[in-house]
């Protein structure tokens, strides 16, 4: 038996970038949360920040594999392909399935403890586009894909809130040294 390469780690990554689009969310709709959710704690934030953000979230795996897997489920079940009860549960988004979350949440703990709760917050608030996946009356589903864009929000502010610190403390050591040459 011949061994399988691994899949290059572009083609997962056009992949889940492929599949946002084709399901309606725009890297944009996502950088609109992060901006929402970044903007009171960093007054120099711009919109092009938060994009740059959502766009580095979506180079990690993690992310990327997460996307695969809930977005092909949201599809399965939107052609009836899922055994039941599954089908079910995944087509009705039942509130006590959390396996949605479960995958989402997995690829924010990466980001620490600012990605969790801003998870949980979004995952409760629907902002935005979250908003829009999670009450569509159409016959797409996206059980998966709310909580995943939940996700990448998530991290992306996460990882902002954390370059700003970043920022913050160079600015300080450079003024202590500043002080020094004095």
């Amino acid at each position: 038996m011949k061994k399988r390469e691994p899949v290059h780690c572009r083609v997962v990554e056009k992949a889940a970038r492929d599949l946002l689009k084709e399901r309606g969310v725009e890297l944009e709709d996502i950088a609109k949360i992060v901006y929402d959710m970044q903007v009171q704690y960093n007054d120099g934030l711009r919109m092009e920040d938060c994009y740059d953000s959502v766009n580095k979230v979506l180079e990690k795996r993690e992310i990327q594999h997460a996307i695969l897997v809930g977005v092909e489920l949201d599809k399965l079940a939107e052609k009836k392909l899922l055994s039941e009860p599954l089908q079910s549960i995944v087509e009705t988004d039942e509130g006590l399935f959390g396996i949605d979350e479960t995958i989402a949440l997995g690829s924010v703990l990466g980001y620490g403890s600012i990605a969790v709760t801003t998870f949980g917050y979004l995952d409760k608030e629907k902002i935005g586009i979250i908003k829009e996946l999670d009450t569509k009356r159409d016959s797409s589903i996206h059980t998966f894909l709310d909580d995943l864009v939940c996700s990448i929000a998530a991290n992306a502010s996460s990882r902002l809130a954390h370059r700003l610190r970043d920022q913050e403390e160079r600015l300080r050591e450079e003024e202590r040294e500043t002080e020094h040459i004095s």
